[in-house]
């Protein structure tokens, strides 16, 4: 995959990425797939309809998996980035359980990702999409 780049637009979420990003699978596959545990919680970006098209692409891609050991959760694809030039990942769960549009896109990072851009619901930030 070439690197792509894809800007949107911070949104508020439904407050379920914290819940999912602090279960003990999730934290160790990260860590072990991505290098980094995920801040507790998700930034949500809107991208623009043309870039929806990208993502869809990412999920016929392999990615990288989260497979959940316990059958009351689903299972989901991870996909490396960089926003702003800080580490995180695009978080693509199964689409029964997606609680978003398709042009909602959720991020993980080690770190709180608003506050480490400085960065409030209505800006505007661009992340790449990086081969694996």
């Amino acid at each position: 995959m070439n690197i792509l780049k894809i800007t949107g637009k911070i949104v508020s979420g439904v407050k379920q990425g914290a819940f999912f990003t602090q279960l003990e699978w999730v934290r160790e596959q990260c860590l072990e797939k991505l290098g980094f545990t995920p801040w507790p919680g998700t930034l949500n970006l809107e991208i623009s309809m043309d870039h929806v098209a990208v993502i869809e692409e990412l999920k016929v891609t392999e990615g990288l998996e989260l497979v959940s050991p316990d059958s009351n959760y689903c299972s989901g694809h991870v996909f490396p980035v960089s926003i702003e030039g800080l580490s995180a990942a695009i978080v693509l769960p199964a689409e029964d359980v997606r609680v978003h549009p398709k042009n909602v896109i959720e991020i993980i990072s080690p770190e709180m990702l608003k506050s480490a851009l400085k960065a409030n619901d209505g800006d505007w930030l661009t992340l790449t999409i990086n081969p694996y």
